[in-house]
């Protein structure tokens, strides 16, 4: 097989913390694909330059976190200008045959329109809805609502081959985009397995644990995670306690929701870890929370945390959305959208009944080694790549796995 060349763009978290974007790099270049990555520098990844299992990754400075309009603006400016830059020292050194952008924002597309013109093809990797993203995070439309909305879909008409992490996401982009059905494959964010421990043990008895593991920002509602932990208090349970695994721009307002609603000596919030460390913390929780504040783009999308929480046997409360409940099925109970005090029940149901958490978490685990672990995506991967290759395959050689269909 003769070897392509990909340039991976992402810009909201560096690699190889983003674990899907890294599962995808490290599965082409397995597949025998030149994989470069260029992303943001973060906390423990502040090289410029490492070559990790074959994969080179280019990471740039991005001085400021985004929050407000404003800041967002000037992140994805200067997110922007050393995309460019780099994808033009990346062509001259490395080269690449396709750029593979992975939103939000939706920008990327502008990179890939230059090199087009060169003869790249581009794969769009629909990682989040923007326009229901900006929506969610200003809780409102107008001028700049629409802007996200025509370059969601010049991106879409951009691209080569769409990549959409669900079924929702994929009928946004045939319907919304345009894009004709060969065009699009479903590549779900399932975990590695093979970096996943054994389920461990829960809490002992009389020291219950709520765990939730993932961003920190406006629409992931823990404000509403406090809310419930506190109606559990309130019912004469104050022996439940969280650890909250993550970081984000609200971490400093949600650590003071929990001092004034004196949640503090009851609440442990971590930062970030490292993989092992999450796992091993996550994996002594009772039950695992999902409080995504309900609105358009979380009832749609699927959240990592979700199957990260399966992936390692926790029964899981969330509020009822679509996408939630395709991942979950039976692995997780649904809280009314909103609902604290519902959000509460289930949580104490949980928690009194041992049996039912053992039940749903092993369902949880089972799906995701039947039908969502990453060995499960790679197919439908490769075969979107295969068709990003088959107009015109420039002298690409690429033998598609017999088990790689479209999603």
């Amino acid at each position: 097989m003769k070897q392509g060349r990909v340039l991976i763009i992402v810009e909201n978290l560096p690699v190889p913390f983003d674990r899907r974007v890294w599962q995808e790099a490290t599965t082409l270049a397995r597949a025998g694909h030149r994989v470069s990555v260029i992303c943001p520098m973060g906390k423990g990844y502040a090289e410029r330059f490492q070559l990790i299992d074959g994969v080179a990754i280019y990471r740039h400075p991005l001085p400021l976190e985004g929050e407000g309009l404003w800041g967002y603006v000037l992140e994805y400016g200067a997110a922007l200008f050393w995309q460019m830059l780099l994808a033009g020292w990346i062509a001259i050194t490395r080269g690449f045959d396709v750029i593979h952008a992975c939103n939000p924002p939706d920008t990327i597309f502008l990179i890939a329109a230059v090199f087009k013109v060169f003869g790249k093809r581009f794969v769009f990797d629909h990682h989040d809805l923007c326009p229901e993203l900006y929506e969610a995070k200003f809780g409102r439309r107008g001028a700049l609502w629409r802007l996200q909305g025509l370059l969601e879909r010049l991106t879409f008409r951009t691209a080569d081959v769409v990549i959409s992490t669900n079924h929702s996401y994929r009928r946004i982009a045939l319907e919304r985009g345009r894009v004709r059905p060969e065009q699009v494959f479903v590549v779900r964010s399932g975990p590695d397995l093979t970096h996943w421990p054994i389920p461990g043990s829960p809490s002992p008895p009389g020291a219950c644990r709520l765990g939730y593991l993932g961003v920190m920002g406006e629409q992931e509602g823990l404000e509403l995670f406090l809310e419930a932990l506190r109606c559990i208090h309130g019912r004469g349970r104050p022996e439940v306690r969280a650890v909250l695994i993550g970081d984000g721009p609200r971490r400093e307002w949600i650590e003071a929701q929990a001092s004034a609603l004196g949640l503090s000596a009851h609440i442990e919030f971590t930062g970030r870890l490292p993989d092992g460390e999450m796992q091993a913390r996550l994996a002594k929780v009772d039950v695992c929370v999902n409080p995504d504040r309900p609105s358009a783009l979380n009832d749609l999308s699927t959240m990592n945390k979700i199957l990260e929480y399966m992936a390692l046997a926790k029964p899981i409360v969330q509020f009822e959305s679509v996408e939630g409940r395709v991942s979950a099925a039976g692995s997780s109970l649904y809280a009314a959208p909103g609902d604290v005090e519902d959000f509460a029940d289930k949580v104490l149901r949980l928690l009194d009944d041992g049996p039912l958490r053992a039940r749903m978490g092993a369902e949880g685990r089972r799906r995701v080694e039947d039908e969502l672990a990453w060995r499960h995506q790679e197919g439908p991967l490769l075969a979107a790549y295969a068709q990003a290759f088959a107009p015109g395959r420039r002298g690409l050689a690429y033998d598609l796995p017999a088990h790689a269909v479209e999603a």
